[in-house]
């Protein structure tokens, strides 16, 4: 009857032992086929807020850790010089009309010139074709008189007539070609003027070169006045506000930091040993340090296809530096993982840099599985 107990303890022992043994296995082979780290981070796109326009700020009407809507005054930089310089540019936009209507109106006239001298020229080439026609009736007469003359056929005083007439003509035609060249210069000249005139006028109408340099300015002086008001561009929470009323915005340098509501993710950094199976769209169970007992559900979105290198990187006197390490040790790098969140409860508040573990189950080709908590919150 004694030994009955002492084999009873035997097998319980056993049964305790196999079990033991087989909880352990099924714990391995678990976390073999559904990697889980404990390295995980929340992540978030963080907008780094920066002014177009450089001016002391007059009006901060949000607070540190607000939550802003997307068109939300963020800050206001003092307009006055930037109001000053639309003014100016509408004054210069004004001008430019001006000068291109009296640009217009030197064109109308440099091509009323040239029309003019053409007509000119036309006219003094009529007074040389009649010039040429008398010279050349004169010229007859006088070569006529001076034949009668010799003969006595004529008068002494028709022959002298005739020589008249023929100098005359002959000066009146010289006069008609000179008349023709100055005419065939003021022509040239009214071209050159109207070139000249075209030239500073440009392109007409809206187009012309001035004009659109005048409202390319007053655009952007427009646009400055608009960049004194900082709005928000997602809906999201101002973070690390350190501007003060009077400050000096300095354009192009971030002022404050905007953390994107709508843009929440998971990077969890698991061993490259564990990353293998792993492929967007696996299933994924997120659980919060700040929140362990309510697990979030996601998935797989990427892989991260690189890590920075340490070793072989320049180092003093432009050598590469290299860490020893033990030969019989190897240390798996860690790779990043981004999952998606699908969904956050209600209560739960995502915070950029806080821990998170991440368990991803692989193999599940997508199918999506019962939210259960990665560890014990003791463990988190």
């Amino acid at each position: 009857m004694s030994k009955i107990p002492a084999l009873l303890r035997y097998v319980l022992t056993g049964v305790v032992v196999l079990v033991a043994v087989l909880l352990v296995a099924w714990k391995y082979w678990d976390y073999v086929s559904n990697p889980w780290t404990r390295d995980g981070q929340v992540r978030a796109n963080v907008i780094q807020v920066a002014p177009r326009v450089s001016a002391p700020i007059v009006a901060l009407p949000i607070k540190d850790n607000q939550f802003v809507k997307a068109g939300d005054l963020l800050f206001e930089i003092d307009p006055r010089t930037y109001q000053a310089a639309l003014d100016q540019a509408k004054a210069n936009l004004d001008q430019a009309r001006d000068r291109v209507k009296d640009l217009e109106a030197q064109v109308k006239s440099a091509e009323a010139a040239l029309e003019q001298t053409e007509s000119g020229i036309k006219q003094a080439e009529f007074a040389v074709t009649s010039a040429e026609a008398t010279v050349v009736k004169t010229k007859a007469d006088f070569e006529r008189a001076t034949s009668l003359v010799a003969k006595g056929d004529v008068a002494k005083r028709t022959y002298d007539e005739a020589v008249a007439a023929n100098d005359v003509a002959q000066a009146d035609l010289a006069k008609a070609q000179a008349q023709l060249t100055q005419a065939n210069s003021a022509k040239l000249q009214s071209q050159a003027q109207l070139a000249r005139a075209r030239a500073e006028l440009g392109a007409l109408g809206e187009d012309n070169a001035q004009l659109r340099a005048a409202k390319a300015a007053l655009e952007t002086a427009q646009l400055d006045l608009e960049f004194t008001q900082v709005r928000a561009s997602v809906d999201g929470y101002v973070t690390n506000l350190n501007l003060r009323l009077g400050s000096q915005a300095v354009a192009n340098q971030p002022a404050l930091a905007l953390v994107d509501a709508a843009s929440y993710w998971v990077h969890g950094y698991f061993r490259e040993s564990l990353v293998g199976d792993m492929r967007a769209g696996d299933p994924a169970v997120i659980t919060l340090m700040t929140y362990p007992d309510q697990p979030l559900q996601g998935q797989v979105d990427s892989i991260s296809w690189g890590i920075s290198q340490s070793d072989g990187s320049t180092g003093y006197d432009l050598l590469p530096s290299v860490s020893p390490t033990f030969q019989w040790i190897r240390l798996a790098q860690r790779i990043p993982v981004r999952v998606h969140l699908d969904e956050v409860p209600e209560g739960v508040a995502l915070r950029v840099g806080t821990t998170a573990s991440v368990l991803v189950m692989t193999g599940s080709g997508g199918d999506k599985k019962e939210v259960v908590p990665l560890v014990p919150a003791p463990l988190q």
